[in-house]
């Protein structure tokens, strides 16, 4: 076989497999890095009280996906759900795997919460697991594309 084929062969088999969708950059340090100063913030938000704090960490088309309810779209609603939660005296979430692809992340995790419900004599402790879908940002910040949550209590406990 003359080079000049030989080198077409080669040069079509390198195009036909490296066609394919380009791969996405790996999270970096400071995509991490990102996602866990959104983790911060929102648990700041969560025990202050401050509900618009809490839904501008979700994009405009976010959704929670919270138990035994249906889902919450959007920022708007996202903050008068919120708006609703009773008073929290502590918030502990611990992000636990945090992996993505270019500007879609994902974030598995735990959380203890404590909150004083009105009237309560004392504080309702919980303490569950979540998944998180982000979304980057133009300015490098992950929000909040998609949020599911459950306790690890039976219903009643």
């Amino acid at each position: 076989m003359p080079k000049q084929w030989t080198f077409t062969l080669i040069s079509l088999a390198v195009f036909l497999l490296c066609r394919g969708e380009p791969v996405a950059a790996q999270l970096t340090d400071a995509d991490r890095k990102g996602i866990q100063d959104g983790t911060d913030r929102f648990t700041k938000a969560m025990l202050s009280g401050d509900a618009a704090g809490v839904a501008a960490l979700y994009t405009e088309d976010g959704m929670l996906l919270p138990p035994n309810e249906g889902v919450v779209k959007g920022r708007a609603a996202i903050q008068q759900y919120v708006s609703r939660f009773p008073k929290i005296t502590a918030f502990e979430p611990r992000l636990v795997e945090i992996e993505g692809n270019g500007s879609t992340a994902y974030t598995r995790g735990t959380y203890e919460i404590t909150m004083m419900p009105p009237g309560a004599k004392t504080p309702s402790k919980a303490s569950g697991k979540f998944i998180e879908i982000r979304k980057k940002q133009p300015d490098g910040s992950w929000l909040l594309l998609r949020d599911f949550w459950n306790s690890n209590h039976a219903p009643g406990d």
